[in-house]
């Protein structure tokens, strides 16, 4: 005979706390919260000799982590001493249920704002810039987002380039978005959660949008995505300085740009014009990478120099002349065809492979973001000016 324990945690047996405990364990691999927290364990019943049968919520019918959910419970309760069996049995939340968890994970409300630009907000918000395409700016974003993620960060990728989106491909997502009332829960790869708006168009269909547009889809990213608490978000935008330059600027004010170029003078006149940006929209340049900074001969490994040099510095000591801020150099990658393949396999070479010269120095890169902190600069502080009269 089956026993259902529904009741205070009090009247438990010691077998079913520990069940119960070892769900505490179980992470939804989506909103990354224990299953318990989100109110996502409908029941457990322990049965005679220590057959243990667990329900489970699921957030919306046909979820696409079903398999992964029952695979994780399942090995959580099994481990428990004294469980000889576990069943999972899988139903659905209500329409009810699921607007209590969509404001649970919005923090009491159910109003859609941007959390990153609330005053306050920790999360560390680089907008990826180019002048032109084809300097590698995506690369850089996922490889350098896969780096922090593997030092330890919470890690998130907005691809805003809409009518250019490649950041799915070269992070290896292959998962699509779960809608939870009006929030969407974002897929990941590597432990970096990411949203794009090719996860929503069939195929390779191309994407036809003005500017109005552009602004809704970029503001649905910031502010319908539950990204939970995160230490970087970074933003690979389209190049040039178009409507989703600004639109960042406008709806993540404290956002910090981080210019992306090669050493060919023609590429860096254009950073350049992307970095000046920063003064109308009075944000901060983080720095300068460059990319594709030489070849190693693979005859003699001497550095070819197959786009020229000194672009990266170029733009930089431009960019620092305009804003009267210090910009630096933040790295220099090199030509590295495992750079490429990583991209298209969708393995950052800073994970398959850390130590060639493109998975070191994009780590390096990521090594000195990482350890910035955010100061009070773009911070509000809620102070109002008293009246002396």
């Amino acid at each position: 005979m089956a026993i259902e324990t529904q009741g205070a945690a009090g009247d438990a047996t010691p077998l079913e706390q520990s069940v119960r405990g070892a769900l505490a364990t179980v992470q939804d691999p989506e909103i990354h919260r224990p299953i318990t927290d989100l109110g996502m364990v409908k029941s457990v019943e322990i049965g005679e000799g220590g057959a243990v049968r667990v329900a489970v919520w699921l957030t919306v019918s046909g979820c696409p982590m079903r398999d992964t959910i029952t695979s994780r419970v399942t090995e959580a309760v099994g481990r428990v001493p004294g469980v000889t069996a576990v069943e999972v049995e899988l139903d659905v939340m209500s329409d009810e249920q699921r607007r209590e968890l969509s404001t649970m994970l919005r923090g009491g409300t159910a109003e859609r704002e941007i959390p990153f630009a609330k005053p306050g907000s920790l999360t560390r918000v680089y907008a990826v810039a180019s002048g032109k395409g084809g300097v590698g700016k995506s690369s850089v974003t996922v490889n350098v987002a896969a780096a922090l993620a593997a030092d330890g960060l919470k890690v998130a990728v907005v691809d805003a380039d809409i009518y250019g989106h490649s950041v799915p491909r070269m992070l290896g997502v292959d998962g699509r978005p779960t809608q939870v009332e009006n929030m969407i829960m974002p897929p990941s790869a590597h432990d970096v959660k990411v949203i794009s708006i090719g996860m929503f168009t069939p195929g390779n269909a191309p994407v036809v949008w003005r500017g109005p547009m552009l602004h809704r889809a970029l503001q649905q990213f910031l502010a319908d995505v539950y990204w939970g608490d995160l230490d970087v978000l970074l933003l690979d935008l389209p190049p040039g300085t178009g409507d989703i330059a600004i639109s960042v600027a406008q709806l993540v004010p404290n956002a910090e740009i981080l210019i992306v170029t090669t050493p060919q003078q023609a590429a860096a006149e254009v950073a350049e014009r992307a970095g000046t940006i920063a003064l109308q929209t009075h944000q901060k340049i983080v720095g300068v990478i460059e990319n594709m900074s030489g070849m190693p001969c693979p005859h003699c490994d001497e550095m070819v120099d197959v786009f020229g040099t000194g672009g990266g510095r170029t733009v930089a000591d431009a960019l620092t002349r305009a804003t009267g801020a210090e910009v630096p150099v933040l790295g220099s990658i090199p030509i590295d065809v495992r750079l490429r393949e990583g991209g298209d396999e969708g393995k950052p070479v800073v994970l398959s492979d850390p130590d060639s010269p493109a998975g070191a120095a994009l780590r390096a890169v990521a090594a000195k973001l990482g350890r910035r902190e955010r100061g009070l600069a773009g911070l509000s502080l809620g102070l109002t000016p008293r009246n002396k009269f």
